[in-house]
C-alpha cells in the first residue's frame, strides 16, 4: 500500500520553488543543486499524478493543482513549527526577521544595538532578499517589506510612506540644467524612478541612459564613490546623509507609490520576542516620522 504522504523533503522543495517561482531560487534557499530541485519536483508530481508547475521560458507558473496544494503544504509546515515550539519550549524569544538587504543594512543594522539594549533576551535571526517574496517566507515571524501594498495573506500594516529624491557625494558638482548629462543610477522595477521624479520637477527630460541594479545598495555605493547620482528616500538615505557620505543636491521630493509595510505571521502574536520586535519597529519608525 502506498504511503499516503510524500516525503517531507519533496514538500519543502515544492514550497520553496513555489515561493520563488524558480528552481534556482529554491536551490539557493535549500542549499541544493538546481537539478536536484527539478528532480524532486518531478518525483512529487509523479507521486501526485499531475503537474504542479507550468515550465515557462523565463519563470515557473503554478498549475491549478499547484495553487490548490500550496496553502495545504504551508499550513502543514506552520503546524509542525508550532508543535515543535510547544514541545521544545525554548523558542519564544527567537525571532526570524526578513527584509530587503538595503533596509537591513542602512536602517535596521545601525539600530540593532539599541534594540539589544532594550531586549537582551530576544535572539534575532535576520534574512535578507534582493526582492521581497510574493508571500511571507516560511519560518519568518516578522517581515519589513518595501513595495506596493502586499496581498493580505498575513497580517499587514503600513509602517511608513516616504519621499524620493536624487542623492550624490558631497563634492559632486551637479545642477538641474546638467542633470540629464550626469551618470544616473537607480533600483529597477520601481514606480519611484528618475522619469517620474523629473516629470514632477517639471524638467524637459530627454530620457538619458540610466544604469539599473536590483538593489539600492549598488546605486547608493556608486553615488558615495562619486560615480554619479542615484534616487533614494529617507528610510535608506537619512543615515548616510547625516554621516556626510551623501547629500540631496535638490530640494524637490516626490511621494513614493511604494511604502514600507510590517507583516506578521500567524504565530508572531503568540511569540513574546516577535511582539517585542514588532513594537520596537513601530516605535522607531513613528519617532522618525515625527522628527
Amino acid at each position: 500500500m502506498q504511503n499516503p504522504l510524500p516525503p517531507l523533503g519533496w514538500l519543502r522543495t515544492f514550497e520553496a520553488a513555489a515561493r520563488h517561482l524558480s528552481f534556482t531560487g529554491a536551490a539557493r534557499d535549500l542549499n541544493m543543486t538546481q537539478s536536484a530541485v527539478s528532480q524532486q519536483i518531478k518525483s512529487l508530481e509523479g507521486y501526485l499524478g499531475q503537474p504542479l508547475f507550468h515550465r515557462r521560458p523565463r519563470a515557473l507558473e503554478l498549475t491549478e493543482a499547484g495553487i490548490t496544494y500550496l496553502p495545504v503544504v504551508r499550513e502543514a509546515f506552520r503546524t509542525l513549527v508550532r508543535g515543535t515550539r510547544a514541545v521544545t519550549g525554548d523558542q519564544q524569544n527567537t525571532v526570524q526577521v526578513q527584509s530587503n538587504i538595503t533596509f537591513a543594512v542602512n536602517w535596521l543594522g545601525p539600530r540593532l544595538p539599541a534594540f539589544r539594549a532594550l531586549h537582551p533576551e530576544v535572539q534575532l535571526n535576520i534574512f535578507t532578499e534582493l526582492w521581497e517574496p510574493r508571500e511571507m517566507a516560511e519560518g519568518a515571524a516578522v517581515e519589513i517589506r518595501y513595495s506596493l501594498r502586499p496581498a493580505d495573506t498575513v497580517r499587514t500594516e503600513l509602517l511608513r510612506t516616504d519621499h524620493y529624491y536624487p542623492v550624490c557625494a558631497p563634492d559632486f558638482a551637479v545642477t538641474l540644467d546638467d542633470l540629464h548629462m550626469q551618470p544616473l543610477y537607480d533600483c529597477s522595477n520601481l514606480l519611484s524612478n528618475w522619469t517620474s521624479w523629473a516629470e514632477d520637477q517639471g524638467l524637459p527630460w530627454s530620457n538619458p541612459p540610466i544604469t539599473y541594479a536590483t538593489t539600492y545598495m549598488v546605486s547608493l555605493s556608486v553615488a558615495m564613490a562619486r560615480g554619479g547620482l542615484c534616487l533614494a528616500h529617507d528610510t535608506i538615505a537619512r543615515g548616510l546623509i547625516a554621516e556626510g557620505r551623501l547629500i540631496a543636491p535638490f530640494e524637490h521630493r516626490v511621494p513614493m507609490p511604494e511604502a514600507y509595510y510590517l507583516l506578521l505571521s500567524p504565530q508572531a502574536e503568540e511569540t513574546p520576542g516577535a511582539v517585542a520586535f514588532a513594537n520596537w519597529i513601530r516605535a522607531e519608525i513613528a519617532a522618525e516620522v515625527t522628527d
